[in-house]
């Protein structure tokens, strides 16, 4: 009996011993292989850096959506509250104001700007003149290159009362139009506007996916007698699929996070209550009356949520696509 357990012992040890080995094994690859492509690495520290610093490190200030928060006893001081502040936000009158309002803008900039630059790059791929190619992706590109602050200067002066669309209005016996008070024009007002500023900058990772795909395909569908339009369909789309896939979860996992300058750049008090989203929320709440706590909660519940959505729709993708972000 005591000498099978003595057996037993010897082989746990050996085990023990062959399991450190392995790990040693791995550590020094590990460090081989950077040491290997030390340049590499380097060249990529300040990405690391930036988002340990400015986007890992600042989770540590995520428990004050837990606490009531004393800035003069810091974030370990301030007592304990749970789920108090979520309790608020859920149960306060903006709660599903702000919801639809979010979810309202983000779908709808899904719906309309994801598309857009696809049905751009298809059409610039099949322009044969470089010249006039190069023009309209100049002309399409420009916009990006504005700051939101330009955007909506541009909005507010051209659709103002006495500005150049009402004049136009006017002009054909029709009445003015309050465009950047009514509510029932914000969203679509923001939508288009941010299809415009971006839409072709959006296009140039699908027309550099568009120009990997091999030109046999293209002649051998010719000869079979396949038109231009029969060619994008069953040639073009699916060789961007994976691209288009990837984007579309990415861009998914975010319908919740609609932007907060611009939308706070065009919002007034006659459109809130079409303009109100949970990013200017949390802008009110806490830089403006200091309710640290509880803006950081509702914060907290919108990433929450953009996070569900990024793992439902990448699910999805898998079984419907087999194409997903991990």
């Amino acid at each position: 009996m005591t000498n099978v357990s003595e057996n037993v012992q010897s082989v746990k040890k050996l085990e023990a011993d062959e399991r450190k080995k392995a790990k040693r094994k791995a550590r020094a690859k590990w460090w081989k292989s950077i040491w290997q492509n030390w340049e590499l690495y380097l060249l990529i520290s300040p990405v690391i850096i930036y988002f340990i610093v400015f986007h890992y490190f600042p989770l540590y200030g995520l428990q004050i959506a837990f606490k009531d928060f004393i800035a003069s006893k810091g974030i370990l001081g301030s007592p304990w509250v749970g789920f108090k502040h979520f309790e608020r936000f859920f149960d306060s009158y903006y709660f599903w104001r702000l919801i639809k309002n979010t979810v309202g803008i983000g779908v709808f900039t899904l719906a309309v700007s994801f598309p857009i630059p696809i049905i751009i790059a298809l059409m610039l791929n099949e322009v044969k003149s470089l010249r006039y190619k190069k023009f309209v992706q100049t002309v399409i590109y420009a916009p990006h290159f504005l700051s939101t602050v330009v955007v909506v200067g541009m909005l507010l002066l051209f659709l103002k009362t006495d500005g150049l669309i009402n004049q136009v209005i006017r002009l054909f016996g029709g009445s003015p139009i309050d465009f950047i008070s009514e509510p029932g024009w914000f969203k679509s007002l923001y939508v288009f506007s941010d299809v415009w500023q971006t839409m072709g900058w959006s296009s140039i990772i699908y027309i550099a996916a568009l120009a990997a795909v091999d030109p046999a395909q293209h002649e051998a569908a010719m000869i079979d007698g396949a038109s231009r339009f029969q060619r994008i369909i069953h040639i073009n789309i699916p060789a961007i699929m994976p691209t288009i896939v990837i984007l579309f979860i990415l861009n998914a996992g975010s319908v919740m996070a609609v932007g907060f300058e611009k939308v706070y750049l065009m919002q007034n008090e006659l459109n809130m209550s079409a303009s109100d989203v949970i990013s200017t929320f949390v802008y009110r709440s806490g830089i403006l009356e200091a309710q640290y706590s509880f803006s950081a909660a509702v914060g907290l519940f919108n990433s929450i949520i953009n996070f569900i959505m990024l793992i439902m729709v990448n699910q999805i993708a898998k079984k419907v696509n087999e194409t997903s972000l991990w």
